[in-house]
């Protein structure tokens, strides 16, 4: 990449035909699809390197995840609800 920076800096400098604005745009263009490409190129590469979890894995996973949504639900209704009872008996004890 830091190869590729320094050719289109030498590019800019030297103009490359067309002066301006309209001269770079060619350029840009074409430079936006070359790094789309190879950043593509690198995803594809990236992902074959995954180890990607098994099925049996995922399925046990999700279970103790909705397990413990379920627990931490219930868990903090109790608190609230003791909360909630707390705060009433302490308004009507001091008359708030």
């Amino acid at each position: 990449m830091a190869t590729q920076a320094v050719k289109v800096k030498n590019e800019e400098l030297q103009g490359g035909g067309i002066g301006g604005a309209a001269g770079n745009l060619g350029g840009k263009i074409t430079g936006t699809v070359h790094d789309t490409r190879e950043f593509l190129h690198d995803v594809r590469v990236e992902m074959k390197q995954v180890t990607w979890p098994s099925r049996e894995d995922v399925v046990s996973t999700t279970g103790v995840v909705i397990a413990t949504v379920f627990f931490f639900g219930v868990f903090l209704a109790i608190v609230d609800w003791l909360v909630q009872l707390g705060l009433e008996r302490v308004i009507k004890t001091f008359g708030v």
